[in-house]
């Protein structure tokens, strides 16, 4: 297959290259067409991105990096009829008499680069669209998530990456084609704002994140704890009942990912542990009885990679964990030997990606992992791929629609899957104001090796149940109910700040 990518001539940038990366395949040779784009770049935008990069990433290159023809045509085939056209132009094209397949993405329904930018300085990141222009239908779309996303050049480029995702997974034949009517709009050169405030603001908000991160622990998260005799948050739909409790932490160190779980007559809540002067997580363990804590938390599992979200599961007479551990490319199953201080390594369950939150269920018959991927740009809580085996030993299969899902506040794993009667439900973290900033109650309504359909019924904040800035897990086992959270922890005497 011939694929073109339309590109505005004067805009060359390197999120091109990560394109022409991402879409070439072994059946498909890429080649380029630039389109002499009529509508001008606001003044001063490359500019203001080069002072980003310098004083926000300490002059890391990104996608919104500014190049040549050149040198994005150097990784381009040379020109022949094309079987698909992807035009990331602002050009208006009438489907009439079109007689090749032809793509556009739009960014709250306007194509180019104007207006991906109106999008973001309008406060928020855009949803992706991509339009058959064909038959002016929406076959696909994205909500990108911002945890990556700094400054303006930075949300330029988290949804750059993302709407090459979205791109790939509806070239090769993944995800659900949605045949949405479009709603599109052109935007005109004097409807895009100076971008000059948006920046400047983004560079104050930055400054006072850095003088914030030098007095106090930042992120700092804790655990919350309650035991409930009948509902909880799943039968309630919120945070009300009885009061939570939050797990005392030594002040420089924090606990998130609480996964409870009782075994051979004891009961645990396995947490990454991390010490914000190292940095690196690890997996511990806090013993609880009928009145909570017992003792303080013991390392139960460490690599020299970041580990946490120590997901658990009971299979064929063995406790098993699955921690996240994206940084190793690798999903690893351990076998507890030992509750609950030590755990082997039994297997490499996937390779070669890096997949978060991995999560795993049986339904009719099957196994299946949902996790969060990442494939190298862009946000690492909006892409949902699932995988599927005949058993928890795997070999595990990638789901014919990965990603299933590419959604800021619906993707991402918060805990273990909850079956209700006949009904499989799964909590989710609802990153729409940023990472871990709250959690949704979805129920799974089909989920087979080429199909996975979800519903969400509740969405959960803070509250004055639960005060703070972040809610991103929840979990149950017994009588015991876990969240968490984040709090804040000066790192000045932050022994006087524990509860």
């Amino acid at each position: 297959m011939i694929l073109e990518l339309r590109f505005d001539r004067s805009r060359p940038r390197t999120w091109m290259e990560r394109a022409i990366r991402a879409l070439s395949k072994d059946d498909t040779a890429v080649q380029i067409a630039w389109v002499d784009d009529s509508a001008p770049k606001p003044a001063g935008l490359d500019f203001l991105f080069d002072l980003e990069r310098m004083l926000l990433k300490r002059g890391a290159v990104d996608g919104s990096r500014a190049t040549s023809v050149g040198v994005i045509d150097r990784g381009s085939s040379a020109g022949q009829t094309a079987d698909v056209v992807i035009d990331f132009s602002s050009e208006l094209v009438t489907p009439t008499g079109l007689s090749k397949q032809r793509f556009k993405p739009l960014y709250n329904g306007i194509a180019g680069e104007n207006g991906l930018l109106q999008a973001i300085l309008d406060g928020d990141l855009p949803r992706i669209d991509i339009v058959d222009e064909s038959r002016s239908v929406v076959v696909a779309s994205a909500y990108p998530s911002a945890e990556a996303a700094q400054g303006l050049s930075g949300a330029l480029d988290t949804v750059m990456a993302r709407t090459i995702t979205l791109l790939s997974g509806l070239l090769s034949g993944g995800l659900a084609v949605s045949d949405q009517h479009v709603s599109r709009r052109s935007v005109d050169a004097a409807e895009v704002r100076s971008p000059v405030p948006y920046v400047l603001a983004g560079l104050t908000r930055s400054l006072a994140r850095e003088i914030y991160r030098l007095c106090c622990y930042s992120p700092h998260w804790h655990v919350g704890w309650r035991m409930v005799d009948g509902g909880g948050v799943w039968e309630r739909g919120d945070l009300s009942g009885v009061a939570w409790r939050v797990a005392p932490d030594p002040g420089m160190r924090f606990y998130a990912d609480p996964f409870p779980m009782t075994w051979q007559g004891k009961t645990f809540v396995f947490v990454e542990e991390l010490d914000h002067r190292v940095g690196k997580g690890f997996i511990s363990a806090i013993e609880f009885d009928q009145t909570g804590p017992t003792a303080a938390a013991m390392p139960v599992l460490e690599e020299s990679w970041h580990l946490s979200y120590p997901f658990l599961m009971v299979h064929d007479g063995s406790l098993w964990m699955i921690p996240e551990g994206m940084a190793s490319h690798e999903v690893a199953l351990y076998r507890c030997v030992d509750f609950p201080h030590r755990w082997e390594r039994h297997a490499t369950l996937l390779s070669n990606l890096q997949l978060s939150d991995a999560t795993v269920t049986e339904h009719n018959g099957r196994y299946y992992m949902f996790g969060t991927l990442w494939d190298g740009a862009g946000g690492y809580s909006d892409t949902l791929a699932i995988y599927h085996a005949d058993s928890l030993l795997g070999p595990w299969h990638p789901h014919a629609k990965n990603p299933v899902l590419i959604d800021r506040s619906s993707a991402r794993p918060a805990g273990a899957f909850v079956k209700r009667g006949d009904r499989l439900w799964r909590p989710i973290q609802d990153c729409s104001e940023g990472y871990g900033s709250g959690l949704a109650l979805a129920e799974v309504v089909e989920l087979s090796p080429d199909a996975f359909r979800q519903t969400v019924h509740r969405r959960l904040k803070p509250s004055q149940q639960w005060p703070g800035r972040k809610l991103h897990t929840l979990n149950r086992c017994g009588r015991l109910e876990v969240i968490d959270g984040t709090t804040i922890r000066p790192k000045l005497f932050p022994h006087l700040f524990v509860k």
